[in-house]
């Protein structure tokens, strides 16, 4: 009896230290920092991988040099189930454990893509194609269908993506980024349109972002925006056209070779202020948060034309009258001869 509980006692005792020991290995293993470059690193897991077939990629990309333990705990923990596909960005003093964590809860990397105040639809639609990790999943062709799958009520999409940087994984489509900025659109046009001055007179959110849109045309100086904004209110009050140069330039179309003559101002199209009266159908452009609060909060005053000033910094000279504006202008074509004689 002596003799087998000595034994039974050994085993006991060679079970408790293979155990600790095997404890110890598995805490080690999972808590050595992976071999990654200080700067960081990426690693893509993809779509439909066994979790085999992971670890053996990690083997490859030289982070880990043994995947026995990573495997064995994906395994007693479920997770070799659960891993999400994606790009995971690893950085320097990452270990097993938390690379684990990471592709279960699918912490994938995020990368961004900003769309800039003033783009229009064109620019916009070229500028995801050219990205190198959204894909490109639609065209020009393609707005009215997409509009209706937004819910929007628009089939133009001219300034209904609000200006604003957006995060997504690698390989979102440009409809998914496109989705966030309508919706966030319709969020700050909404809140925007609820906080709207009485002075205004735009009826609806959509009036608002065609006005806004031409605002953002013409000026990206904040000190100026609701001043221009209350020039163009004034000019609807009093039933004059709006003569904005921007919206005749968006009439003639990505043709526009960059040179506005005499002709194109006199050539009516839809979006001609120089030969209609009003707003224009839709936006020109895609209008930012700042200019939309310009066009619901027109600065009150008399003034009723604008014009560059020449001066380098995109300010512009304000008038009341016409013989006014006609001497703003002559001083701005006499400074733009100059800066042209000096090579500026």
């Amino acid at each position: 009896m002596i003799g087998i509980a000595k034994t039974i006692a050994v085993v006991l005792a060679v079970i408790v230290v293979a155990t600790g020991l095997g404890v110890w290995q598995l805490n080690k293993a999972m808590t050595t920092e992976l071999d990654v470059p200080e700067d960081g690193a990426t690693f893509v897991v993809e779509p439909g991988s066994p979790f085999s077939a992971v670890a053996r990629d990690l083997i490859d990309a030289g982070f880990i040099e043994s995947d026995f333990w990573l495997r064995l705990t994906a395994k007693w923990t479920g997770a070799e189930n659960a891993i999400k596909a994606g790009e995971y960005r690893i950085e320097a003093g990452t270990n097993p454990y938390h690379l684990l964590l990471m592709f279960e809860k699918g912490a994938v990397q995020l990368h961004s893509f900003t769309i800039i105040e003033g783009w229009n639809r064109y620019d916009l639609l070229a500028a995801l194609h050219a990205s190198e990790v959204i894909d490109a999943s639609m065209n020009d062709e393609d707005w009215p269908a997409f509009l209706r799958e937004l819910g929007a009520t628009e089939t133009n999409p001219e300034g209904l993506f609000l200006p604003e940087t957006y995060r997504f994984p690698r390989n979102s489509t440009d409809r998914d980024v496109l989705a966030q900025a309508y919706e966030l659109m319709q969020e700050v046009l909404a809140e925007k349109w609820r906080g709207r001055g009485e002075e205004t007179l735009v009826r609806t959110p959509y009036e608002a972002l065609i006005l806004a849109s031409i605002i953002e045309k013409e000026t990206a100086r904040a000190d100026e925006r609701q001043r221009i904004a209350g020039v163009f209110t004034r000019r609807l009050a009093k039933r004059m056209r709006l003569q904005t140069d921007p919206t005749v330039i968006y009439g003639i179309g990505p043709d526009f070779n960059g040179n506005l003559t005499r002709k194109d101002l006199r050539t009516d199209t839809p979006y001609n202020t120089y030969t209609r009266h009003g707003l224009p159908p839709t936006p020109i452009a895609m209008p930012g948060a700042a200019a939309i609060h310009a066009a619901l909060h027109p600065a009150d005053g008399e003034e009723l034309y604008f014009v560059a000033t020449g001066l380098g910094d995109g300010s512009h000279a304000f008038s009341k009258t016409r013989e006014e504006h006609e001497a703003a202008v002559a001083e701005y074509l006499k400074r733009l001869r100059q800066n042209r004689r000096e090579g500026r």
